[in-house]
């Protein structure tokens, strides 16, 4: 079976200095390609790097995380033209995050409008952060219901009911991690009702990992313990969930 991660920051200093390493684990387990979303400038380097020393395997992708929008936010997403020369494979990660402050909020709104323009712009998909925010992001897809909006929100945890609304505002996946393998996820119900061709695998490496290795370091090679669970609550083959979400992946990222 052949599995992708649609979410890994395999090149966070929680891996260094086995980046590589971790990268050899996770193609060992079937983990064969790994989507590697940017968060800004202070590890924009680093990813590139990673992904420089691994073709066909690591791909990057180019964004300003939320939580990483301040008082200089304008400056960190201007930062983002002088990589627009690379090989990039999704605008994200980008998205809204209430859960850590709500000082910047409308600055989120408007730093995710833009990106979501840029993704438009360059016919890539868009890698969404969504945490206590679900309404606000639904607001700013309605303002940008013009463009080609397409991509996944990330670490889904929302309902059946959030995903259909979604789904009339563009071409939208859900990735799906560690959190559903956990003891009364809500998402666990969720998955049940959601068609296994809107699915994406992903780790969030290094958080979020998966039973039997909660509380610790999260990697990609742990990708088929998340299909493993998917399988049971859906009574699909672990080969169904495999080849369907590693064939989402390939469609929704061209690779």
């Amino acid at each position: 079976m052949r599995f992708i991660d649609t979410h890994s920051h395999l090149y966070d200093e929680a891996f260094h200095p086995e980046e590589d390493s971790a990268i050899g684990r996770a193609v060992e387990a079937g983990v064969t390609k790994m989507i590697l979303p940017d968060i800004d400038s202070q590890s924009r380097n680093a990813m590139f790097a990673l992904a420089d020393r691994h073709p066909g395997t690591a791909f990057p992708c180019l964004g300003l995380h939320p939580t990483s929008i301040d008082a200089g936010w304008e400056k960190e997403l201007s930062a983002l033209e002088g990589f627009l020369s690379h090989k990039i494979y999704a605008i994200g990660e980008i998205g809204m995050d209430c859960y850590w402050s709500r000082d910047f909020v409308r600055e989120q709104q408007e730093a995710l409008r833009i990106q979501l323009e840029m993704a438009d712009k360059m016919n890539l998909p868009a890698i969404i952060h969504s945490r206590e925010s679900t309404e606000l992001i639904i607001n700013v897809l309605k303002d940008c219901k013009h463009l080609n909006l397409r991509g996944v929100f990330h670490a889904y945890s929302g309902s059946k009911e959030t995903f259909q609304e979604l789904s009339r505002l563009g071409d939208w996946y859900i990735g799906i991690g560690g959190v559903l393998t956990y003891k009364k996820a809500g998402i666990a119900e969720t998955v049940k009702n959601i068609p296994l061709d809107r699915i994406l695998l992903e780790t969030d490496a290094p958080y979020l990992s998966p039973v039997p290795f909660r509380g610790k370091r999260n990697e990609s090679s742990y990708i088929p313990h998340i299909a493993a669970k998917l399988s049971e609550l859906t009574g699909r083959d672990i080969a169904e969930i495999a080849e369907t979400t590693t064939r989402n992946a390939e469609k929704l990222f061209g690779i």
